[in-house]
C-alpha cells in the first residue's frame, strides 16, 4: 500500500531521516518506535507532505507522492492526525468534523460516516455543539482522531496519539485505533513512545535510532526481543 525508498529528509541544512527504507500492507497496524527526537514526526511529514523528503521516493499504491502538495495526499486517502491534536479550538466539536470531511462531496455518507464517529465516541456527540478548546485532552485526541476519519482515510497516520494522557484513557484510544483498523479497515501507521502499548496493537514493528531504521519485525516478537526491552520497555 505505502512504501518509503532511501528517504533522506532535512529542516534546512540538518538531515532528519537517512535513508528510510519501509513498507507497509493494505490492512495492516504499523508501527514506528524510537526515542524523542529519533525523527519519527519526520517520518509521518515526509508521507503528507509537510517535510518533502530531499532525496529518495514515497509510492501510494505504486503512485509516487513524494512532490505532491499536502492536499493532494490527502484526496488520495492518507490523513495525518499530528503530534498534539492540533484540533480548530474555537470551533465547536461539530464544526471541527466538518472540516475533517471539507474535501467530500458524498453529503449522503458523511451524515453516515458522522453517526459512526458519534458512535464510536458518545462523549462527543454528547459535546457536539461545545467548542473543541473546551474539551479535556483525551476528548481533544478523540476530536482529532475523529476529525481525520471524516476525511475518510485508507491510510491514517497517528503521530503519539497516547502524549499528555492518563493512563485509563490511553488504553481507551488505543482501543478505538484497533476498532477502526477492524471495523473500517483502515491501515494505520502509527508513531508512538509507549512502544509497548504500541507494539501490543501493532502487527509489525519498526525502530527507528538518529533518522535511521536499525530493526524491524513482527510485533510480538519484537516485545520479546532483548535489546528493545532494555531500550524502550523499561526491562
Amino acid at each position: 500500500m505505502l512504501e518509503l525508498r532511501n528517504i533522506n529528509s532535512y529542516y534546512g541544512n540538518i538531515q532528519a531521516l537517512h535513508d528510510i527504507s519501509l513498507k507497509i500492507e493494505e490492512g495492516e497496524i504499523i508501527t514506528l518506535i524510537g526515542a524523542n527526537g529519533a525523527g519519527k514526526s519526520t517520518t509521518l511529514m515526509s508521507i503528507s507532505g509537510v517535510v518533502p523528503p530531499r532525496t529518495g521516493e514515497i509510492l501510494y499504491r505504486g503512485q509516487p507522492i513524494h512532490q505532491m502538495s499536502p492536499d493532494k495526499i490527502v484526496a488520495l486517502g492518507i490523513c495525518q492526525v499530528p503530534e498534539g491534536r492540533h484540533i480548530f479550538p474555537e470551533l465547536t466539536v461539530a464544526e471541527n468534523l466538518d472540516m475533517g470531511a471539507f474535501l467530500r462531496r458524498d453529503t449522503h455518507q458523511i451524515k453516515t460516516d458522522l453517526e459512526y464517529i458519534y458512535d464510536l465516541f458518545p462523549i462527543l456527540a454528547d459535546r457536539r455543539s461545545q467548542p473543541g478548546g473546551n474539551l479535556s485532552g483525551g476528548e481533544q485526541q478523540m476530536l482529532a482522531i475523529s476529525r481525520a476519519l471524516m476525511a475518510k482515510p485508507e491510510l491514517l497516520l497517528l503521530d503519539e496519539p497516547s502524549m499528555g494522557l492518563a493512563p485509563l484513557v490511553t488504553k481507551q484510544i488505543f482501543a478505538i485505533i484497533k476498532k477502526i483498523n477492524n471495523e473500517q479497515n483502515t491501515t494505520i501507521f502509527l508513531v508512538e513512545q509507549n512502544a509497548n502499548l504500541a507494539l501490543k496493537t501493532a502487527d509489525r514493528g519498526y525502530v527507528l535510532e538518529t533518522g535511521r531504521i536499525i530493526m524491524q519485525g513482527k510485533a510480538e516478537e519484537m516485545l520479546k526481543n532483548e535489546d528493545i526491552q532494555k531500550a524502550y520497555l523499561g526491562i
